[in-house]
C-alpha cells in the first residue's frame, strides 16, 4: 500500500512546519519576551502546583479562567474561547466557518497553512507600500470570492505596524463574512492617530462579525499556549461546538488564574520592551545600509542590500535573528531582548555591516 495515496491532497501540498532550534547566545527571532517570571511569580506558581489533581482531567470549560480573562477585558464570560495558542483558535474558525479564507500579505503565516490543510481557499492579498492595508484591492477581492473569513493581524506580523483603524473598520462594514482581528502584540502598540490604543475590544458591540483574538505568548507566559478568542455570544457558542474537549491543560488553567488574578507583572516588562524597541529603531537606522521599519510590536523589521550575509555573520557572533528574505525582500526581523542582548546585536550589526 501506497501511504501518500491516502493522503488528502491539501495536505500532500504542505511542508512540516519547522520551528528551527538553532544554537545561539543570544535568541531574537522567535517574539518572545526576554523576560522570565519573577522570583514572586515564581513563588505563585510553585503553590498552586500543591492543589492540582493530576489524576483528574482539567476543566473542560475553563470557567474560572475565562471569568478571570472576562474581568480584564470588559466582557462576559459567554464572549470569551480559549485554545491551545492562537494556533488552534484560527483552526477552530476555519473548521467552523470554512472559506474562501483572505488575508492581507506578508502576514502571519498560520493563516493560509491552515487554511490549505484543511482544503479551504486562500486568497491573499498584497499589503501597499507602507505596509497597510491596500483598501482598493482588499474590497475588490471581497467582493469577488465572497469570503467566510477575513484574518488581519494588527499590529501585524512581520511587519510590525498597525493598520490604519479607518480601513479596518471598513473591511469588518462591507465582508460578507467573519473579520478577524488578530491582537496578539496590541499590548506593545503605541497610541498613534486613529489607532486604538486598547485595539478594537471597545468596538466589539458594535460589529457582530467581528472576532478578536489575543494571546499570553507574547508578554511572557509562551509556555502555556494559551490564546484568547473575544467576539458575540453568538460567535463564541458556534465556534465552541468544533473545540475539542480539555483543550487546555489544568496546568495552563491554574498558573494563568494565578497570576492573572493579582497584579499585572507583564505590564513592567512590556513597559522596558517599548522602550527598548525605540531605542533599537533609532540605532539600526543610524547603521550605514540598514533602513529600519517603526514598529508597534515587540521586534523590528529591517531591510539591507545582503540579507542572507548579515544574517550568518551575525549568526557565527552567536546573535539569531529572523531572515525574512523569502517573505520581503532583503529583510531581517529582530525580536527586542533585554537591554544588554540589544546592545550586543547592534553592536554585531555595526561590525557585520563595515
Amino acid at each position: 500500500m501506497e501511504i501518500r495515496s491516502l493522503v488528502l491532497r491539501s495536505v500532500k501540498a504542505l511542508s512540516a512546519y519547522e520551528a528551527k532550534n538553532i544554537p545561539c547566545r543570544i535568541k531574537l527571532d522567535a517574539n518572545e519576551s526576554p523576560y522570565n517570571l519573577s522570583s514572586e511569580d515564581m513563588d505563585i506558581v510553585r503553590n498552586s502546583l500543591s492543589s492540582l489533581e493530576f489524576n483528574r482531567y482539567p476543566d473542560p470549560q475553563a470557567r474560572k479562567l475565562r471569568a478571570v480573562l472576562a474581568r480584564r477585558y470588559k466582557v462576559k464570560q459567554s464572549q470569551i474561547l480559549l485554545g491551545n495558542g492562537s494556533d488552534e483558535l484560527i483552526s477552530m474558525l476555519i473548521a467552523c466557518f470554512g472559506g474562501p479564507v483572505l488575508y492581507p500579505v506578508p502576514t502571519f503565516s498560520m493563516y493560509g497553512i491552515i487554511a490549505k490543510a484543511a482544503g479551504r481557499r486562500q486568497v491573499e492579498v498584497k499589503l501597499d507600500n507602507d505596509f497597510d492595508i491596500d483598501t482598493g484591492r482588499m474590497l475588490a477581492d471581497i467582493k469577488r470570492v465572497n469570503p467566510k473569513l477575513v484574518f488581519l493581524s494588527s499590529p501585524n506580523n512581520p511587519t510590525g505596524n498597525c493598520f490604519s483603524s479607518e480601513r479596518v473598520l471598513g473591511i469588518a462594514k462591507t465582508a460578507p463574512g467573519v473579520v478577524v482581528v488578530d491582537e496578539a502584540y496590541q499590548p506593545f502598540a503605541r497610541s498613534l492617530g486613529s489607532n486604538v490604543r486598547r485595539g478594537f475590544l471597545p468596538l466589539l458591540k458594535d460589529y457582530r462579525n467581528m472576532v478578536i483574538l489575543r494571546t499570553l505568548s507574547k508578554v511572557g507566559l509562551a509556555s502555556l499556549r494559551l490564546g484568547i478568542m473575544i467576539a458575540s455570544e453568538e460567535i463564541i457558542a458556534e465556534v465552541n461546538k468544533v473545540r475539542l474537549p480539555f483543550n487546555i491543560n489544568t496546568l495552563s488553567q491554574e498558573v494563568a488564574i494565578k497570576l492573572l488574578s493579582g497584579k499585572d507583572s507583564s505590564a513592567k516588562a512590556v513597559k522596558l520592551i517599548v522602550k527598548e524597541r525605540e531605542r533599537m529603531f533609532e540605532e539600526i537606522a543610524e547603521v550605514d545600509g540598514v533602513v529600519a521599519f517603526p514598529s508597534d510590536a515587540n521586534f523590528i523589521l529591517f531591510k539591507l542590500e545582503d540579507p542572507n550575509m548579515v544574517y550568518n555573520r551575525l549568526l557565527k557572533k552567536g546573535i539569531l535573528v529572523r531572515n525574512l528574505d523569502k517573505v520581503i525582500k532583503g529583510c531581517l526581523r529582530v525580536t527586542v531582548g533585554t537591554p544588554q542582548e540589544n546592545s550586543a546585536f547592534i553592536e554585531a550589526l555595526r561590525m557585520v555591516m563595515k
